[in-house]
């Protein structure tokens, strides 16, 4: 049962595969075939050339590591101080951090537009970035206020009794013990920028200026139909996540888990 479930999640990307392999000529032919005839694993090197690929992935690359840095750094002060502090405003503002992740960037995409041109920064890679920071800042501090949360304030008081101030009980403390709970929003934050599309294809225009997620619909218009480099540039899209997924695949399956035992 395992490997059917397994088989029907792997099935698309196996399509894609075959397809990125075909030649044009077996994409035109009729009838069609599942499996290539000719096998064209130069597809993968043409599609380098094809189109400015390598830019756009640096574009990706750029936009989402640095949204990332900028969630992170802006929610780690706020995560740690609800967790830590009582305030009167805290239920409302954890509960206002939960709201706006009901929003889609789809359903605000005229505003951040509208908001985009009024700023100057259309077309811009700062404009990408702080919107995906934006968008995956909420989901930062509640993950990890809650495994702040789930971490014993006696050890910070601890360090206090040995001398350490607050920073570097939270550097030296509590920020190594909440490893998991970092790599969690660093590799969700980075994935949610890493395929953001609609914002994306709204703000920008200029070839060189766009993701990856933006470039690939461009091999398939209606002057042009490369399915075999649209699906290879899908794939090469894929790599980068995968990898990421591997290195830290230890430390989010903890992350996931955090706050769930007390």
């Amino acid at each position: 049962m395992g490997y059917l479930v397994a088989f029907v999640f792997v099935a698309p990307y196996l399509e894609m595969l075959l397809t990125a392999l075909k030649p044009d000529r077996e994409l035109t032919a009729s009838p069609t075939t599942f499996l290539p005839k000719h096998w064209s694993f130069g597809n993968f090197v043409d599609v380098w050339k094809a189109a400015p690929i390598w830019t756009n992935m640096q574009v990706s690359l750029i936009v989402a590591a640095v949204s990332t840095l900028i969630a992170l750094l802006v929610a780690l002060p706020a995560a740690y101080y609800t967790a830590r502090n009582r305030f009167w405003l805290r239920g409302p503002f954890l509960l206002l951090v939960l709201i706006t992740q009901m929003f889609a960037p789809t359903a605000l995409v005229i505003g951040i537009y509208r908001e985009m041109v009024y700023l100057n920064l259309t077309d811009t890679l700062l404009a990408l970035i702080l919107v995906n920071a934006a968008f995956n800042l909420p989901f930062c501090v509640w993950i990890l206020h809650g495994y702040f949360s789930s971490i014993p304030k006696a050890l910070e008081e601890a360090a206090y009794i040995d001398g350490a101030g607050r920073f570097t009980a939270l550097t030296r403390v509590t920020l190594p013990l909440s490893l998991p709970g970092l790599v969690t929003a660093v590799v969700y934050t980075f994935i949610g920028a890493w395929n953001e599309y609609v914002v994306a294809l709204t703000i920008t225009s200029s070839p060189n200026r766009q993701p990856l997620t933006v470039a690939v619909p461009g091999f398939v218009t209606s002057y042009q139909q490369h399915w075999q480099y649209l699906f290879a540039t899908s794939l090469i899209a894929i790599v980068p996540v995968v990898i990421l997924f591997i290195v830290i695949e230890r430390y989010l399956i903890g992350g996931l888990t955090a706050g769930s035992v007390k």
